[in-house]
């Protein structure tokens, strides 16, 4: 069995394919997911799993580079970006929702959480951990 916190199949899958520039995608319940690009549906129902439990697991796993978030988040969410602030992540970049919606195009998967907060969406971009 895994040591690491992530139990979930194909998010390890995803994960251990990544190459450096990929990205991936955390999305909050209502974040659409464009034609072709694949969709892990972790939803059971409002709030489970939430945003940041996911982002801390996917964390865990992940090296990430850089990471994209909505302009919108601060102003409408800003509990949450306080917390996603705290993480320390590498490389913030932010840009309006309807270009972070097209940028969600390149991703080589959206993960779809049961979170319910306002612009509460990830675009991770993958790193190299030599």
């Amino acid at each position: 069995m895994k040591k690491t916190p992530l139990l979930n199949i194909a998010l390890s899958q995803l994960i251990a394919s990544l190459g450096h520039g990929d990205s991936i995608v955390i999305g909050d319940a209502g974040l659409p997911v464009p034609p072709g690009v694949p969709l892990i549906d972790l939803a059971l129902t409002r709030g489970v799993p939430g945003f940041m439990d996911t982002l801390q697991t996917i964390l865990a796993e992940m090296h990430v580079e850089h990471h994209v978030l909505a302009d919108e988040l601060a102003g409408r969410s800003p509990q949450l970006a306080q917390q996603i602030g705290l993480l320390g992540l590498a490389g913030k970049q932010t840009m309006p929702h309807e270009d972070f919606k097209r940028s969600t195009r390149q991703a080589r998967a959206v993960i779809r959480t049961g979170e319910f907060t306002p612009y509460a969406n990830i675009i991770l971009i993958s790193g190299v951990a030599f």
